[in-house]
C-alpha cells in the first residue's frame, strides 16, 4: 500500500470531472480493429476446424500458456505498475519514473523467461492436470501445442508492460491495435498452410501454433519505437532501492492472487468442458470470442483510459472519484445494455454471420449461441466491474477485488458444475440421468450453456461487491440510478423487436442475415436512445453531425 494517506471524505457538491473521452475512444478504435481482426481470424479458424477434435487442441492449448500472461500482464500491471508510475509521470519526476519501468520489465522479463521454460517441460502434466478428459491424439495435439505457445508468453507480459507505459503517458492507439499483428500471423497461416500448401489436421494445426508464437514477439516489437520515445530514461536493470519499484512490487501480490483466481474459475471451466462431448471447449471459445467484444471495446476501454487518470486524482475529493466511476458506468452501459440483449435475443444470427462456413455448420452455430446468451446474462456486471476496480485500484487497494474475485470463482464454479449437471450426462463421473438431457441443440446436449451461465450469474455477485466497497471507501454512490438505466432498457426491447421482424425474412445467407438483424437493431436502438433523451445518443449523434458538417 502507498505511504501517503488516503483522500479525505470531501462535500458531495463537487462537479463530477468529465471522464477522458478522447482517450477511451483511442482505447476503443485499437480495441475495436483487434477484436474485428480476432473475429476474422476466428471465422478462418472455424472454417478449417470448426469445433473438431483440432479446435479443441489448440484451444486448450492456447489457455493453458496464457495462464503467464494474465497473471504477469495487463491486469496486474494496471493494479500495481501503472498508478506508482502514472503518478510519477504527473509529478514531472521523469527519471525515477524511467527507472522503475526498467526494473519492473527486467522483473517481468526474467520471470517470463523462466516459467516459460519450465511450462515446456511439464506441457504433458499441465494438459493432464487442465483437461484431464482429454485423451489419445487429442491429449498429443494438446501437449505439442502448448510446447509451442508456451514461450509466447513472455512477449506477451512485455507487450502489457509496454501498455502500461503509454497508457500513463496518455498514448493509447498502439498498444491496442498491436494485437492486430498477432490475428494476422495466425490468418496468414492458415492461408498459407491450409489453403496453398493444402496442410490439414496435425499438420497444420502445429504451423498455425508456430504462427502464433511469431506473431506474439510482434505484438510487443510494435511498440517499442513510440515507448522509447516517450520514456527516454527508461533504465533496464534490476534496482530494488526506489520506493516506486517496492510498491509496484508489493501491490502486484494481491493482483496476481486475484488475477489467478480468475484464471482459475477460466481453467475450471475448460477442465469441466473437456469432460463433456468433443467440440464443448471449442463451442466456449467461439463463444467467448464474442463475448469479450463488448467487454474490451466498452469496459476495458473506459477502465483503462481512467486508470492514469484516477491515479493522478485520488488525493482530490472523494466525491469527484465517485463521480467518475458513476459517469463512466453510464457510457459503459450506454452500448452494453444493447450488446446483451442482442446476444439473448438475436445471438443465432450474429454468430452465423461472423463464423458460419465450411466446417463450422448451422448446428454449431446454435450451440454457440446458448453458450453465448448464458455469458450476456452478466454483461454489464463485467464491463461495470471493470470500472469499479479501477477506482479501487487509483486508491490502491489492490487486495479488495483479489478477495472479491476470489468469491466469484466460488459463485461461477458452484453455479456452472449445477448448470453443466443438469444439461448433460457425464459417465466419467458417474452421472447418468441428467434432469434437462433432453433438451438438446444442434442434435447436442447444453453443458457448455450450463457452464457460461454460471459465470454470468456469478460477474452479478462480484459487482454488487465492488459496489458496496467502493461506496464505503468513498462515502458517495458509485453506480448510476435505474432513471439512467431504464431508457437504455426500454430502446433495447424496442430495437430487439424490430430485429426480430428483420429476422423473419428468409435471407439467402448468414451473413446477410446478420447484417439486416444487427443493422435493424443498432439503427432502431440509436434513434429510440436519442428520443427518449438519453445524453450519450444525442452526443454521439452531435458529433456525427460535425464531422458530416466539417467534410
Amino acid at each position: 500500500m502507498s505511504a501517503l494517506p488516503p483522500p479525505e471524505p470531501a462535500s458531495p457538491a463537487v462537479d463530477p470531472p468529465a471522464p477522458r473521452v478522447r482517450g477511451a475512444l483511442a482505447v476503443a478504435l485499437g480495441i475495436l480493429a483487434s477484436r474485428l481482426s480476432g473475429l476474422v481470424r476466428q471465422r478462418v479458424f472455424g472454417a478449417y476446424f470448426g469445433t473438431s477434435l483440432w479446435a479443441d487442441a489448440f484451444n486448450a492449448g492456447l489457455r493453458v500458456p496464457n495462464l503467464l500472461q494474465n497473471l504477469l500482464g495487463e491486469g496486474t500491471l494496471s493494479a500495481s505498475f501503472i498508478p506508482v508510475y502514472a503518478e510519477l509521470v504527473a509529478q514531472g519526476r521523469r527519471e525515477e519514473a524511467g527507472r522503475v519501468a526498467g526494473a519492473i520489465a527486467a522483473l517481468l522479463a526474467g520471470l517470463a523467461i523462466g516459467l516459460s521454460a519450465l511450462g515446456v517441460l511439464a506441457a504433458p502434466a499441465l494438459v493432464d492436470l487442465l483437461a484431464p478428459g482429454f485423451t489419445g491424439e487429442r491429449r498429443d495435439a494438446t501437449v505439442e501445442v502448448v510446447r509451442v505457445l508456451f514461450p509466447m508468453t513472455g512477449a506477451l507480459v512485455l507487450s502489457a508492460w509496454s501498455l502500461g507505459v503509454l497508457n500513463s503517458h496518455r498514448r493509447f492507439l498502439t498498444s491496442y491495435l498491436a494485437p492486430v499483428v498477432w490475428n494476422v500471423s495466425i490468418i496468414v497461416a492458415f492461408v498459407v498452410g491450409g489453403g496453398v500448401l493444402g496442410w490439414t489436421d496435425r499438420r497444420l494445426l502445429v504451423a498455425v501454433a508456430w504462427a502464433a508464437l511469431g506473431g506474439g514477439v510482434l505484438q510487443f516489437a510494435v511498440q517499442l519505437p513510440e515507448l522509447l520515445r516517450v520514456e527516454r530514461a527508461l533504465r533496464l536493470r534490476w534496482d530494488w532501492q526506489l520506493p516506486g519499484v517496492r510498491e509496484a512490487v508489493a501491490n502486484a501480490g494481491p493482483a496476481v492472487l486475484g488475477r489467478g483466481v480468475v484464471q482459475l474459475s477460466g481453467y475450471l471451466d475448460m477442465l469441466l468442458a473437456s469432460l463433456l462431448a468433443v467440440g464443448a471447449v471449442s463451442t466456449l471459445q467461439f463463444a467467448q470470442t464474442l463475448y469479450l467484444l463488448p467487454v474490451s471495446l466498452f469496459g476495458m476501454s473506459v477502465a483503462a483510459a481512467e486508470l492514469p487518470e484516477m491515479a493522478r486524482a485520488r488525493l482530490d475529493a472523494s466525491a469527484v472519484l465517485a463521480a467518475r466511476s458513476v459517469a463512466s458506468q453510464g457510457r459503459v452501459l450506454f452500448f452494453v445494455v444493447p450488446t446483451a440483449v442482442a446476444f439473448l435475443v438475436h445471438g443465432g444470427a450474429l454468430v452465423g454471420a461472423l463464423f458460419e462456413g465450411g466446417a463450422f455448420g448451422p448446428d454449431d452455430t446454435l450451440r454457440v449461441w446458448v453458450a453465448l446468451a448464458g455469458y450476456a446474462v452478466g454483461l454489464a456486471a463485467t464491463t461495470c466491474g471493470r470500472v469499479l476496480s479501477s477506482a479501487l485500484y487509483a486508491l490502491r487497494d489492490t487486495r479488495t477485488p483479489a478477495r472479491l474475485a476470489g468469491m466469484r470463482v466460488g459463485v461461477a464454479a458452484v453455479g456452472g458444475l449445477c448448470g453443466m449437471l443438469a444439461f448433460e450426462p457425464i459417465p466419467s463421473l458417474g452421472w447418468t440421468a441428467a434432469p434437462a438431457a433432453a433438451v438438446r441443440v444442434g442434435g447436442m446436449p447444453l453443458g457448455a450453456a450450463g457452464l457460461t451461465l454460471g459465470a454470468g450469474l456469478a460477474a452479478w455477485f462480484e459487482y454488487a461487491a465492488l459496489r458496496v466497497a467502493l461506496a464505503r471507501r468513498l462515502g458517495a454512490p458509485v453506480s448510476p440510478g435505474i432513471e439512467a438505466i431504464a431508457p437504455l432498457i426500454g430502446s433495447a426491447l424496442l430495437a430487439a423487436a424490430v430485429g426480430a421482424a428483420a429476422d423473419r425474412v428468409a435471407w439467402p445467407h448468414p451473413a446477410l442475415r446478420g447484417v439486416a438483424v444487427g443493422g435493424a437493431f443498432g439503427g432502431t436502438y440509436l434513434l429510440s436512445a436519442w428520443a427518449v433523451g438519453v445524453a450519450d445518443a444525442r452526443d454521439l449523434w452531435t458529433r456525427v453531425r460535425r464531422r458530416i458538417s466539417r467534410r
